[in-house]
């Protein structure tokens, strides 16, 4: 079928969807849920609700978010299931806009909302709870905020969750058994490799370096201290888009792509 869209016949693949696979995506995502809530107590009751906040929304956003996405295009597990689905009565960009609708839209505007509630009760719970006569009393409700999504870990999180989900959306199409382990390994390979050359790069280049972080920053001994080299500003917003925006539109668009070669 031709790539073209029609209202009607994508609302109809999207109930359909709904309804064939409710329990499927309902499933993994109360379970992301909770594992969110779980990450949040856990690490709330070993150290502060900061790193609480920080922890339970990389691991909910991100890892949730990419393990759902791993199983949107679940159908090629087997012959007859994968078949079946690429005879539906829907053109690929309807298919494709269906994933798109599971993975980037709807997990992601029900994880944040379920955050912002989960996040919002403990802060506000934790201010209700701290005692006035506490000599650091409002520099401890100042330091205990709601979780700013526009935030430095937010805005990274971001990143990596449409990277991340991107990733395994493609890879689900490659890969029909196992996809979700096999996606990360392929991400966790080429995050290891990224790691490994852009070690070796500024090691040749700076010969104080300790450690560095591709495309972010590089550490150096000065004398016995330790300090940082960051890439400069203009050059460090070139990145934030190429790794934010364009890799991840290269990444959901090449989906489209295999699942249109999936027909054939």
């Amino acid at each position: 079928m031709n790539a073209t869209f029609n209202s009607r016949r994508f609302a109809l693949l999207v109930k359909k969807t709904l309804q064939e696979r409710q329990m499927l995506f309902l499933g993994l995502t109360g379970l992301s849920l909770l594992v969110t809530l779980v990450t949040y107590l856990f690490a709330k009751a070993m150290s502060d609700i900061e790193d609480a906040q920080n922890m339970s929304f990389i691991i909910g956003l991100v890892g949730g978010g990419s393990f759902l996405a791993s199983q949107v295009f679940g159908y090629f597990n087997s012959n007859a299931m994968g078949a079946s689905f690429m005879t539906l009565p829907a053109s690929t960009l309807e298919k494709w806009l269906t994933g798109i609708l599971f993975a980037g839209v709807l997990y992601l505007a029900i994880f944040l909302s379920f955050y912002r509630l989960m996040d919002t009760y403990f802060v506000n719970d934790y201010h209700q709870n701290l005692n006035p006569k506490l000599p650091y009393y409002k520099l401890m409700m100042e330091q205990v905020q709601i979780f700013p999504y526009d935030g430095f870990v937010g805005i990274k999180s971001f990143i990596m969750f449409f990277n991340f989900a991107g990733a395994m959306l493609l890879g689900s199409l490659y890969f029909n058994k196992l996809s979700f382990l096999k996606g990360a390994l392929v991400i966790f390979c080429f995050w290891f490799g990224a790691f490994f050359l852009n070690w070796i790069i500024a090691k040749s280049m700076i010969s104080q370096m300790q450690n560095a972080i591709p495309y972010w920053l590089v550490w150096v001994d000065v004398n016995k201290d330790q300090g940082r080299i960051e890439l400069q500003e203009n050059l460090s917003k070139t990145v934030t888009i190429l790794i934010g925006v364009v890799v991840p539109l290269i990444l959901w668009s090449l989906t489209y792509f295999r699942l249109k070669e999936k027909e054939f």
